[in-house]
């Protein structure tokens, strides 16, 4: 696990690429690396995982011209280290990434197609005409930023550093913020900064003077078609194979244990047959009395399982303080309450001596674990608004309302990011089942964007690498070819039917039968008058720091803040919440608005167009 980054044909001197990598060295402290030439560079920082006496990066192949930066964790190494040795190439240690050099020289560009694991790489070819190749997994565990101008490209596996290497304050996507209280984060490749977006997930791009930037989505495998055994039979032993492979590591391997179905299947799978001994697991609850505490279920998976279980407690009087660095290495804002959690529980595994972790993320993508996918799959009629509205961080028409007038205005011109979502929901569901076109909206744009960046950042802001089960291939198309029902329930709103059979017998009653709860913050308890965080959310939400941004209507969010403080509630906390760390992170990375255009001249270049 690394980080990575570096520029093809950009005027940044061998200082600004070791600046921009300090930026990142929380993710990589083991070892910092710097290759660079005419009119290219690539950088690295190490977390040493696999082989960590080799491993040094970049990795090199035909005497040095070509060269590979790699950040992620490649399990079939073994594999294809001894295919590429039966073709005469050698290696000098057992890292995952040097098998990178050959397998490119054997299969150039098409050579993220033979990797099995979560992946950001970066290569630049010398044989011939200079080129840059970037690669990301196809789950999209492991993200590439970049900034590409038409002739310049930078990149970098974290906005921090992929801003450092430019000459200018960032510039705020004008559509960003509806986009972001429209879904929580993001979606697609666009981020909140103009000009910057994130590689999609199973891409390959190709940057050289002459052709520019190119990129290609790798196709995707075929779905295994569900044959023979029962269906939660066959997910517990895809699901087991995988814990075993992701628990393979020469550094202390840990388990995350929320209390729910998914985190406490990991565990139970990882204590049941997994290469390591004295397994433990982690848990993060606050300190106090606050509604929604879990950590007895996890009490109960870590008793049941027998691993040593750690119980982390987070002091809501230092929510102030880690707020600022949760929305830097966010690089870009996360409505979800759950980031502030995530990001003091990883602190505690670091400070424990754990580099890698297992999570139960993304389960409720892959087999359909939300209320809003089972809602719209089997209500009779019109289902599209509910579940928009759902995604969001504030539903459309009350977000509006927050708006200022000009922004407000700028929003109905070019449309809300709920209304692309709808179309593009709609055309896709008139020709293939509802809940086809859900999963993979939930699992190809909501989970890289909203999900799995979160849990890629938060945690390597200790040096701790997450593995995800649930994002393996062999689970995910295995799921995918579940039968409908299979995977929703058609009475009692429950989804993931078979990962319930698959967890019978492994975990106890009371969190098998339990009613599904999201794992975050309760922060409609925390965002109360008298509380630390009340205190610190008023001030960042103050008018004259909301006058300063310009796209939020101060009186509004005022009337917002008072109905909270008056008459909590889930939704007004959520909203609440989300302008905080929109705010925070604007001023975090002291972002601007373009400047707009004068009336006449806009009036001018509608006519041009």
């Amino acid at each position: 696990m690394c980080r990575i980054h570096g520029h093809f044909d950009a005027d940044l001197s061998p200082h600004d690429m070791r600046a921009a990598g300090a930026l990142q060295r929380h993710g990589g402290p083991d070892e910092a690396r710097l290759a660079h030439g005419a009119g290219w560079a690539l950088g690295s920082n190490r977390l040493a995982i696999t082989d960590p006496a080799g491993g040094r990066q970049p990795y090199e192949g035909d005497a040095g011209r070509v060269r590979v930066v790699f950040n992620g964790e490649i399990y079939n190494h073994g594999e294809l280290r001894t295919q590429l040795r039966s073709r005469g190439h050698r290696f000098a240690d057992r890292c995952d990434g040097a098998v990178l050099p050959a397998l490119y020289q054997e299969h150039g560009t098409a050579f993220a197609q033979r990797l099995d694991g979560m992946f950001a790489v970066a290569l630049v070819d010398l044989r011939a005409e200079p080129m840059l190749v970037l690669a990301t997994d196809d789950a999209g565990m492991k993200p590439i930023y970049y900034r590409w101008d038409g002739r310049r490209l930078h990149f970098a596996s974290e906005l921090p550093a992929l801003l450092a290497m430019g000459r200018e304050r960032p510039t705020l996507w004008e559509p960003g913020l509806d986009s972001y209280l429209a879904t929580k984060t993001p979606f697609g490749e666009h981020t909140l900064v103009e000009g910057v977006q994130v590689l999609p997930p199973g891409t390959t791009a190709v940057c050289s003077r002459s052709r520019g930037l190119r990129l290609y989505r790798r196709p995707a495998p075929e779905p295994p078609a569900v044959t023979g055994g029962e269906p939660g039979e066959q997910v517990r032993e895809a699901l087991a194979e995988e814990v075993r492979r992701l628990t393979v590591a020469d550094a202390r391997v840990c388990a995350i244990t929320s209390g729910g179905l998914d985190s406490s299947l990991v565990t139970a799978l990882m204590a049941d047959g997994a290469p390591v001994q004295d397994v433990h697991s982690f848990n993060i609850a606050y300190r106090g009395d606050w509604p929604h505490d879990e950590r007895h279920f996890a009490r109960e998976v870590a008793q049941r399982a027998g691993t040593v279980h750690h119980q982390v407690e987070l002091d809501a009087a230092r929510f102030p303080e880690l707020l600022p660095a949760v929305a830097w290495h966010l690089g870009q804002p996360n409505a979800d309450p759950i980031t502030l959690s995530t990001y003091g529980l990883f602190e505690a595994v670091h400070q424990a001596g754990f580099k890698v972790a297992l999570t139960g993320d993304a389960a409720d993508e892959v087999f359909a674990g939300y209320a809003r996918i089972h809602a719209a799959v089997t209500t009779h009629g019109t289902w599209l608004p509910e579940y928009v509205d759902a995604l969001a961080a504030i539903p459309a028409e009350a977000r509006t309302r927050l708006y200022s007038a000009d922004y407000r205005a700028f929003v109905a011109d070019r449309g809300s990011a709920s209304d692309a979502i709808t179309e593009r929901l709609r055309q896709e569901a008139a020709h293939r089942s509802r809940l086809d076109v859900l999963t993979d909206f939930e699992t190809e744009v909501r989970l890289p964007a909203y999900h799995l960046r979160r849990v890629d950042h938060l945690s390597m802001a200790h040096a701790v690498e997450v593995r995800l089960p649930f994002c393996q291939r062999s689970v995910r198309e295995l799921a995918r070819a579940l039968p409908q029902h299979h995977r929703l329930s058609p009475e009692g709103g429950r989804g993931k039917v078979a990962l319930y059979a698959a967890a019978r017998g492994l975990l106890p009653r009371s969190v098998l039968e339990r009613p599904k709860q999201p794992f975050t913050l309760p922060i409609t308890a925390m965002l109360a008058p008298g509380t630390p965080l009340w205190a610190y959310t008023r001030e960042v939400l103050s008018p004259a720091r909301l006058h300063t941004g310009g796209q939020l209507d101060p009186t509004a969010v005022e009337r917002l803040l008072r109905a909270q403080q008056t008459r909590p509630a889930d939704c007004l906390a959520l909203a609440t919440w989300s302008l905080l760390m929109f705010e925070l992170w604007r001023e975090e990375f002291a972002v601007r608005r373009a400047a707009s255009r004068p009336a006449e001249e806009r009036e001018l270049l509608e006519v041009a167009s």
